[in-house]
């Protein structure tokens, strides 16, 4: 992608103008950012979707001032009708289970894979929504179909409303207001609150960012740490033939205190052990995704990688559904071209290396990528 040519999906600006004076920063209205946008899903296979076992979705009602989270699966009996008011349903990761809106979502990778999360498809009755709140990831909300009133503000208290399944924020304070219509787009930076409502059916959909917090990567990298330590039959035991008496038996040894503190050291004295644990925790696939394996009918035509498929790569590896791959020279070069525009065509397989090709050949008997049609 070109980030300094102007895209009408940004208002005009460039990408690189957006994330230098809008990301993380202000909001950012867009009227006809995707021009004569239709919805990627319909209605009845968004309902149908809603009924997957393998796809995350919600159901949002408020009745009389209350409200009532569910979670799916549903069967299509079990949702409100579509005249009955004040309903939500929310599907998380559409994008994964249809290539129109994967499509889509590859629109927005000027910022990086790493942080780019999924799409998330929210249809209302007249008068949904989910509720004041703000959330901390940056978020785009598309409008898709239908109008949806949106209400938005810098908001200083965050305090939230007890005894409700949701977070909503008890003391509002908007500050503007926009009615969004099909093909219109509204950017917010993390912790702007905003409320929108649903004027008529709508649909609406958000693309969200993972923001990590610290101690859940902290977390996630110690623990791929500590797998591989465990495999590593040779590891030194604890051993203290000096141990001598103690009168004080609770009291834990400085020697083993030590043994520890050098394990900790050891597990960290690869310098690219971080980097390749962190790696491999962004490509790993959600809980809820898996893949069709199906034998390569031959590379031939070129590769493209699955929707589900995450890939992603630093200076010394490649990394995909949670894998790493050491890689140099003209492959490193080809596998981060696969990343970035997850795509290869013939010519570019024509420079693979016999190894560059069997691995792509495997990834595709998993179903992580695919052989492309030879073209009529």
């Amino acid at each position: 992608m070109d980030v300094h040519s102007p895209l009408p999906l940004l208002g005009g600006l460039t990408p690189a103008q957006f994330m230098r004076t809008h990301w993380h920063k202000k909001p950012l209205l867009v009227r006809q950012a995707v021009p004569g946008f239709a919805p990627t899903v319909s209605r009845a296979d968004l309902f149908a979707l809603a009924g997957d076992e393998g796809v995350e979705s919600r159901l949002v009602q408020q009745k009389d001032g209350q409200w009532r989270l569910r979670h799916g699966p549903f069967a299509r009996r079990s949702l409100p009708s579509l005249q009955a008011p004040d309903w939500t349903l929310l599907v998380q990761g559409a994008d994964l289970h249809d290539d129109a809106t994967h499509a889509l979502l590859q629109q927005f990778r000027f910022v990086p894979e790493a942080r780019l999360d999924d799409l998330m498809i929210s249809y209302a009755s007249n008068g949904g929504g989910v509720g004041p709140h703000f959330d901390s990831y940056d978020v785009f909300l598309l409008q898709a179909h239908g109008r949806r009133r949106w209400r938005i503000g810098r908001q200083k208290d965050l305090t939230l409303r007890e005894g409700i399944p949701l977070k909503v924020l008890e003391h509002f304070e908007p500050e503007e207001e926009f009615v969004l219509e099909p093909g219109d787009m509204l950017y917010l930076p993390p912790r702007w609150a905003h409320d929108g409502v649903a004027e008529g059916e709508c649909m609406t959909y958000s693309i969200g960012f993972r923001s990590p917090r610290r101690a859940d990567i902290a977390q996630s990298i110690l623990l791929r740490l500590a797998d591989e330590a465990t495999d590593d039959d040779d590891t030194p035991i604890y051993r203290d033939p000096k141990q001598e008496a103690v009168a004080l038996p609770g009291a834990i040894p400085a020697a083993l205190q030590e043994f520890a503190r050098d394990a900790v050291r050891r597990a960290l004295a690869d310098p690219l052990s971080v980097e390749r644990a962190l790696g491999e925790w962004l490509t790993e696939p959600k809980s809820n995704v898996w893949f069709d394996p199906a034998p390569a009918s031959g590379l031939l035509e070129g590769v493209a990688l699955d929707r589900r498929t995450r890939m992603m790569y630093d200076d010394k590896h490649v990394y995909i559904n949670g894998e790493s791959y050491r890689a140099a020279g003209r492959d490193a070069t080809l596998m981060r071209r696969l990343a970035d525009e997850r795509g290869l065509t013939a010519k570019d397989l024509a420079r693979a290396s016999d190894d560059a090709l069997e691995l792509l050949s495997s990834w595709c008997d998993s179903g992580w990528a695919h052989a492309r049609a030879p073209q009529d």
